[in-house]
């Protein structure tokens, strides 16, 4: 039944790409769950710098809320405004895979902007495979497949660049211009205000210092097709006891486990961030991140503030999971800690002298990974999808 399902809306997509729009610009971030990421940031410039286009937002049902707020123009997947918007569309803007059964027309541009520099394996790099549904044959077949649609792949550096070609099969074009997520981050690191204002937009509080605790989530631990589980041995309890009234915790745990947390008996200690916020503010206000192997932490950097990486379970998810590129304790730019009391202790040295806790290391991590975040990512993208309108 779900093939032929997949077979109609197949079918459909070509039917309706036929009365193709070339002002339609759709955007989708995280299969529709998000008003968050890189596509957020190019429609926000295409927005204000090119408004004879018509920007559409591709929509979960149930997630419309981001997009209401911010009086944002959105059609529900798989609705019939949705199945009359996308496959006409004169450019997709999307961070994530999208099933081949969305049919691009020849005359759609696809503008792949991914969704964070890898630490962990992705795509076809991924030695063994744990997701269900795939093997690793034919999970390796679905990126090459995937990627022969994109006409645009963003990039945020050298280092990715030659990740992404490898482990997506990508022979395309390259835009090689920083992540437009990352461009509010640079404007933070050079004007403070604007950490400022994102506090008062989001009513967190001016006087206390804001911790950001923002893990991954964990393959193995899957319960059922799309559904993860994830346990944490994060000391929630000490963290908040010392803290005091000094700093709030902010949590943003990872959208595939969102949905599993309920930190109401922490109110005015905890403020979960999972839902409804979008990542960049969050590292943008961040005094302190606290990460375990999220790619944030590339982004972060551009802010300049220290940050820790909490991974009691390292040994096992370097032998169980993906890999990584790269050794952590070689390369990140913060101290490697695996038991709750190392976390405290080091929390309290970044209490007392925030800079303390940032290794030598820090300068050269962000001349390898954030050379290029300049500001102007969103600009080039809008750029490459406008120029591409006008051949």
């Amino acid at each position: 039944m779900k093939g032929l399902v997949e077979s109609a809306i197949k079918q459909l997509f070509k039917l309706i790409g036929f009365f193709h729009n070339d002002q339609i610009i759709y955007f989708e971030s995280f299969h529709g769950s998000q008003y968050s990421d890189n596509p957020r940031a190019v429609f926000e410039w295409m927005r204000d710098e090119y408004p004879e286009y018509t920007l559409v937002w591709g929509v979960n049902k149930g997630s419309e809320e981001p997009f209401r707020e911010e009086k944002v123009s959105y059609v529900l997947r798989f609705s019939l405004k949705w199945f009359l918007t996308m496959p006409r569309a004169g450019a997709w803007v999307i961070n994530t895979r999208t099933p081949l059964w969305l049919a691009k027309n020849k005359k759609t541009t696809y503008i792949q902007t991914w969704h964070g520099t890898p630490l962990k394996k992705i795509g076809r790099d991924i030695s063994q495979v744990n997701i269900p549904g795939y093997t690793k044959e034919t999970y390796d077949q679905s990126f090459s497949d995937e990627s022969k649609r994109w006409d645009y792949l963003v990039s945020p550096n050298e280092y990715c660049t030659r990740i992404f070609k490898q482990a997506f099969d990508y022979h395309g074009n390259m835009l090689e211009v920083g992540y437009p997520r990352n461009d509010v981050l640079v404007h933070k690191a050079q004007e403070k205000t604007i950490g400022q204002t994102l506090r008062i937009k989001h009513h967190f509080p001016m006087d206390k210092k804001l911790v950001l605790y923002a893990p991954t989530w964990r393959e193995t631990e899957n319960r059922e097709k799309g559904k993860y589980a994830f346990t944490t041995d994060f000391p929630f309890d000490e963290v908040v006891e010392q803290f005091g009234e000094e700093a709030i915790l902010l949590v943003r745990m990872h959208y595939l486990v969102a949905q599993q947390f309920d930190f109401s008996k922490y109110a005015g200690k905890i403020i979960n961030v999972s839902t409804g916020y979008d990542m960049s503010d969050l590292l943008a206000v961040a005094d302190l991140l606290i990460t375990d192997y999220s790619s944030c932490f590339f982004d972060f950097a551009i802010t300049n503030q220290p940050m820790l990486f909490f991974i009691p379970d390292q040994k096992n998810y370097e032998e169980e999971m993906r890999g990584f590129y790269f050794p952590m304790e070689e390369t990140v730019p913060g101290k490697l800690v695996k038991t709750k009391h190392e976390l405290l202790e080091e929390l309290r040295q970044w209490e007392s002298n925030p800079e303390s806790i940032k290794p030598s290391t820090y300068e050269t991590f962000k001349t390898t990974f954030t050379q290029l975040e300049v500001s102007q990512a969103a600009k080039k993208v809008s750029d490459a999808i406008v120029s591409k309108r006008e051949d």
